[in-house]
Formats: structure tokens, C-alpha cells, sequence
């Protein structure tokens, strides 16, 4: 006998539904595509912290009329054309099938076959309120949300929160909401990230004299108001080099500077203008913020940065790949969920 009274609207229940979340990606390369991302991800006040009366006229009337058109030759660059995609869109599909994989196989134990699995862009799509919904449409009365960021910032990290929370608040049956702890100096992540350095400096035809581990920047405002960013990426080049031997070898700097304001230093566009100067020829480049090769790996580091060591007399320049959806990368992601799932599965 049904405990349900006659006419109860069906109510599906009792799963576990994990999103896995990345930055984001434009849908297309052209002008409108990308000034659509560029608005979004530039509106969010956790990205800009400039007061809006200042920032919101730059934006729309300077920034967006002659960024999109730039960015967008970058993102040519890199397009998975066969999916009509960006690189970090198919990486992070990838991610998500493959963790269904581990738990189709047993891996997560009794309970696994509760989880159900999915991914979202923190901006542009699929959008994390579309997969929210999605999950709990599929019974999930429990969401662990998984941002793909193993170092906290509160221009991605915490960005992601707010966005689960917006997304909740719209909703009336509310799942019960957890949202992962960074894993900068998890040992499942360190190990990943020491066999595939060891692995990528294994497979170069030279021997680097200084390996660079670059991270994306943040404004220096923003760590001194508290955001411990920097002291993640530090701790994780430390441990890094410690599982590695390679310590003494590696040079921590920053990316992506946008913008008037001082970022953290040293930024690594003038590092590599700078190092063959001092002898410093042969350089590998490793990007372990990134769980995904993205913009700001494949193009940025890999041409940008790379043209501009060589033609500050620069011999043999290597960047070396994410995690991406390796099997050292998944394991990762496994790891991840399965600490954060603890007391759910």
C-alpha cells in the first residue's frame, strides 16, 4: 500500500546530485557571443569590486565595445571546432562523464548508484541554475556543488556559492546545499599535480633551467582586504616542489592582469621578458590554479608568454598541460566528492 495519499503529485527523492563548476566559456567567437560573456562575468560584483557608478559606464560604454572583437580572435584560436565550443566547456562535459564512470563501476561503494552527476559554467552556459533545477527535477534532495578551483578566491569561488544560493532561493523544495572546500593542499591533489610535472618534464627534448608555476592574478587591494588566494597558491607551489625535488627550480607568478590596478606580483609576462636576461633559457610552464585548459593556459600562456621569452632571447619554452580529465585529474575530483559527500553516500 502507497504511504501517498490518492492524488499525490509524484515527488521524486533521495538522491544525491553533484555539480561540478567551471569558469565559463562564450557561446561563439563573434562580436555578440562574447560581449554576452564579457558582460556577464565583468558585471559580477565579486569579479569588479570598483564601485558601480564608476565601473558600470566603462564598462558598457569602453570595455565592451572593443573587448569582444579582441578576445574573440583569442578564442578563435583555441575553438574546439568538432563541438563548436570552447576548450574548457569540453573538458569540463568530459570531467563529469568520466566521474559517472567511476561511480557506474563501484568505485564510491555502497550508495554510489544514489549520486547523479552533472556539470555548469559559473557564466554563459549550461548555467548552474538550469542544472540545479535539472538535478532536483531527478529527485536530488541533496547537492553538493564542486567548484573546479582549487585555491579559494572570492572572484571564483565564492562567486559560485552565491550563484547556488541565488539559485535556490527561486526554488520551493530547497535541497540541502553543500559547497566543496578548496583542496589546495590536499595530498590526492599534490600527487596528481607532482606525477604530471614529472611526467610532462619527462617527455621534453630539454632539460628546463627554471620551471615558472603561474597562477591567475587577482588585485592586490583584494588580498589585502583579507582574501587568502595568495597564500593558497603559495602553499601549493611549496608542497608541490617538496613532492617533486624541483623546488629550487620554480619561479611563482601571476597572469592575467586587467586593468590599472597593482596585482599581485610577479606578474609573468614581465618574468619571462626577464629571465633569459639573467641566463635563464629554457623554461617549462605549468598552470595548477587551472583544473582546465583554457583561455588563459592554451593562448595566453602558450603563445602570448611564449613569444614574448623567445623574443626576449628565450631557447626552448614548454607549457605543460592541466589535470584536465586525466586519470590523475579524476582522481582528484573523486577524491574531492567523495570527502564532501561524507555522510551522504
Amino acid at each position: 500500500m502507497s504511504a501517498a495519499p490518492t492524488a499525490h503529485p509524484p515527488v521524486a527523492h533521495g538522491k544525491i546530485g553533484v555539480l561540478l563548476v567551471n569558469l565559463g566559456t562564450p557561446e561563439g567567437t563573434s562580436y555578440w557571443p562574447m560581449r554576452r560573456y564579457l558582460a556577464e562575468f565583468l558585471s559580477d560584483r565579486r569579479v569588479i569590486e570598483t564601485p558601480r557608478a564608476l565601473w558600470l559606464p566603462l564598462l558598457h560604454m569602453v570595455i565592451l565595445t572593443t573587448r569582444p572583437a579582441r578576445k574573440g580572435k583569442d578564442y578563435a584560436a583555441i575553438w574546439n571546432k568538432a563541438r563548436d565550443e570552447g576548450p574548457l566547456k569540453t573538458v569540463t562535459r568530459s570531467q563529469a562523464e568520466k566521474l559517472e564512470q567511476k561511480i557506474a563501476s563501484g568505485e564510491f561503494g555502497p550508495g554510489g548508484e544514489r549520486i547523479v552527476v552533472d556539470w555548469a559554467m559559473r557564466y554563459g552556459a549550461p548555467s548552474m541554475a538550469s542544472r540545479i533545477e535539472a538535478l532536483q527535477a531527478q529527485g536530488c534532495d541533496r547537492l553538493l556543488v564542486v567548484p573546479l578551483y582549487p585555491q579559494y578566491c572570492a572572484a571564483t569561488s565564492a562567486t559560485v556559492a552565491d550563484c547556488a544560493f541565488d539559485a535556490l532561493k527561486r526554488l520551493r523544495w530547497q535541497p540541502a546545499l553543500r559547497i566543496a572546500a578548496p583542496f589546495y593542499d590536499r595530498p590526492a591533489y599534490i600527487e596528481a599535480l607532482a606525477d604530471s610535472l614529472r611526467s610532462g618534464l619527462a617527455g621534453l627534448a630539454f632539460a628546463p633551467d627554471k620551471i615558472v608555476v603561474s597562477w591567475h592574478g587577482i588585485p592586490q587591494d583584494y588580498f589585502d582586504k583579507g582574501d587568502p588566494y595568495y597564500c593558497h597558491c603559495a602553499k601549493t607551489t611549496r608542497l608541490l616542489g617538496e613532492a617533486t625535488g624541483l623546488g629550487e627550480k620554480m619561479i611563482m607568478t601571476f597572469q592575467s592582469r586587467f586593468g590599472p590596478k597593482e596585482w599581485l606580483k610577479p606578474y609573468t609576462i614581465e618574468t619571462m621578458k626577464e629571465l633569459p636576461g639573467k641566463g635563464v633559457k629554457k623554461i617549462a610552464v605549468i598552470a595548477p590554479g587551472f583544473f582546465a585548459d583554457c583561455l588563459e593556459t592554451l593562448e595566453e600562456l602558450g603563445v602570448e608568454n611564449r613569444h614574448a621569452f623567445l623574443g626576449a632571447g628565450g631557447e626552448d619554452f614548454a607549457l605543460l598541460p592541466c589535470l584536465n580529465d586525466s586519470i590523475g585529474g579524476m582522481d582528484v575530483i573523486a577524491d574531492v566528492v567523495r570527502t564532501e559527500a561524507a555522510g551522504w553516500i
